[in-house]
C-alpha cells in the first residue's frame, strides 16, 4: 500500500514570502495565522490523497512552531480541505529524525523542500520529491504513481 508524506514548513505553509515567514515564527498569532498557504497546496493534496492508502504530515520543528504549525492548519481548515487525519502529524526536532517516522508508517512517497531530509530518507523512502512547487510535483508523484 502507497502511503504520502509530506513536510510542512515552505511545502504547505509559505515561508518564502519574506514577512510571512517572519511573522510564522516570531509574530503574534494573528499576524502568524495570515501567513499564506503555498500556492495550490491544498488542492494539489487533496487530489493526491484518494490516490493513497494513507497521507501523513512528517515536520521538523520545536515545540512552539509544532503548535503555531497545528494552529494555522486548523484555522485554515487544511485536514478537512486536503482529507488528511488531523492525527496523522508527527513532529521530530532533526531533520534526519523523518527517516524514523517514514519508516515507523510506511511511508512510499514524500515531499521535502530540504536535499539533507532527501538524503536522509532516500533508504526508506522509495520515491522522494525535492520540493519547488506543486504543479510539478503532484505530476512527478502522479507519474510515479503510474508506474508502480
Amino acid at each position: 500500500m502507497n502511503r504520502l508524506g509530506i513536510d510542512i514548513g515552505r511545502v504547505i505553509i509559505d515561508g518564502a514570502s519574506g514577512s510571512g515567514d517572519t511573522s510564522f515564527f516570531s509574530g503574534g498569532t494573528a499576524a502568524m495565522l495570515r501567513t499564506p498557504a503555498v500556492p495550490g497546496a491544498f488542492d494539489a493534496i487533496a487530489r493526491l490523497v484518494p490516490l493513497f492508502g494513507t497521507a501523513w504530515l512528517v515536520s521538523k520543528c520545536g515545540p512552539r512552531v509544532q503548535q503555531r504549525s497545528l494552529a494555522w492548519l486548523r484555522h485554515h481548515g487544511f485536514f478537512e480541505r486536503t482529507g488528511i487525519a488531523e492525527g496523522n502529524v508527527r513532529f521530530c526536532l532533526r531533520r534526519p529524525e523523518k527517516a524514523i517516522h517514514c519508516a515507523e508508517l510506511g511511508i512510499t512517497h514524500f515531499v521535502d523542500d530540504k536535499p539533507d531530509v532527501i538524503a536522509a530518507i532516500t533508504p526508506v523512502v522509495p520515491h522522494r520529491y525535492l520540493f519547488n512547487n506543486w504543479p510539478t510535483t503532484e505530476t512527478a508523484i502522479r507519474q510515479d504513481l503510474a508506474h508502480t
